[in-house]
């Protein structure tokens, strides 16, 4: 990650060396070992800095060894590790390394993102704000929980309502649903906003397909049987070519409610479609499409330097976790994040509206 002038995050250039030391090894074990080292520097939720005792000694990290401790050292003391940077010197993957590290591009760690929460000298929401999660999955496609158990999970963290969106029928790889599956989904939705009626509703979402000519994996008259729509690129993601023409035509189709992590960027692999951006989000802005900020640890897409861009376009947003299963709801926090970091305020943050504005809106949207 390159830092922003407005935060320096020491955890996530630890682990970023710690990857790229992996990355180099010739042993498997000592790949994972620092790779599992990485992780588990990424999610602490306290900066390194405050960590080291006044002894000088570090204190404990799990899964965090002799050789790591070594690398966040010279980081504290130097801002850089002459370790990692002889090392890669010397391999002959040294390309690879440097081609991963410039797709690691303002990715937070866990301890920058509860630092940026806490901040408040930024404008945008705050968790108080967030009132529902509009991108989560569910045993229906490639989710780990039933519908229930996500709504169970959903009041927990005090949401009013949410959004199901599993995988639709064009990516088998994520367990893609049918169109005769998504009444039977419809059916368990139905039954279960009677049950919860007062406290919390569920809203039938999809995770559209953006294909690669920008057109969807399901029919307009497929569109109309969900209440909210999020439009996604899933393949051609590592294209150098321009693919402008694709994401606008997604945004300009009838009944696409959110454009979902637009990018389809992975940290360190893929840099995701190459597109004009600001022209999509002036598209997007004109619809009233919003353009989704995905908590996914490893997404962060759109993040908040694209985010203000969007902003500037005149865009709504969405916030959203991604979420697998319940533990994943957290990723919310990271979106929620970068929106502070890019400066939204919450009157432009669909998850901030009441249920009665946000309905209003899936009304209206890409109409």
């Amino acid at each position: 990650m390159s830092d922003s002038p407005e935060l320096t995050d020491t955890n996530a250039r630890v682990a970023a060396l710690l990857q790229d030391l992996a990355a180099v090894q010739t042993s498997k074990q000592s790949q994972w070992g620092y790779k599992r080292a990485a992780s588990a520097i990424l999610w602490l939720e306290k900066p390194l800095e405050a960590l080291v005792q006044a002894d000088g000694v570090l204190r404990k990290i799990a899964n965090v060894g002799p050789s790591s401790t070594r690398i966040i050292f010279e980081v504290l003391r130097e801002g850089r590790s002459p370790t990692v940077e002889h090392a890669v010197a010397a391999s002959s993957r040294a390309g690879d390394v440097e081609r991963s590290r410039s797709l690691r591009e303002n990715f937070l760690s866990r301890a920058a993102v509860l630092r940026v929460l806490r901040d408040t000298r930024l404008a945008g929401p705050e968790l108080a704000d967030y009132l529902a999660d509009l991108q989560m999955h569910s045993v229906w496609s490639d989710g780990g929980e039933t519908l229930e158990n996500l709504i169970l999970a959903g009041l927990a963290r005090g949401y009013r309502y949410s959004a199901v969106s599993d995988h639709s029928v064009g990516l088998p790889v994520a367990g893609g649903m049918s169109m005769a599956a998504v009444a039977e989904q419809h059916r368990e939705i139905d039954d279960l906003n009677r049950k919860y009626a007062v406290r919390f509703r569920l809203l039938k979402g999809i995770e559209a397909n953006i294909r690669a000519e920008g057109d969807l994996d399901l029919s307009s008259d497929d569109l109309h049987q969900f209440e909210l729509v999020v439009a996604a690129p899933h393949s051609q993601l590592r294209l150098t070519a321009d693919q402008t023409a694709r994401i606008e035509a997604a945004v300009s189709i009838p009944g696409v409610h959110i454009l979902g992590h637009p990018r389809g960027r992975m940290s360190g692999t893929r840099a995701g479609v190459v597109a004009d951006w600001d022209r999509i989000f002036r598209v997007a802005s004109r619809r009233r499409v919003a353009i989704e900020i995905d908590g996914d640890p490893h997404r962060q897409d759109v993040d908040f330097a694209l985010a203000r861009r969007a902003l500037d376009a005149g865009c709504l947003f969405a916030l959203d976790s991604d979420a697998h299963s319940p533990a994943e709801f957290p990723y919310a926090e990271i979106a929620i994040a970068h929106a502070r970091l890019a400066g939204i305020p919450p009157a432009r943050v669909v998850n901030c509206w009441d249920l009665e504005q946000l309905l209003e809106w899936l009304g209206a949207a890409g109409s």
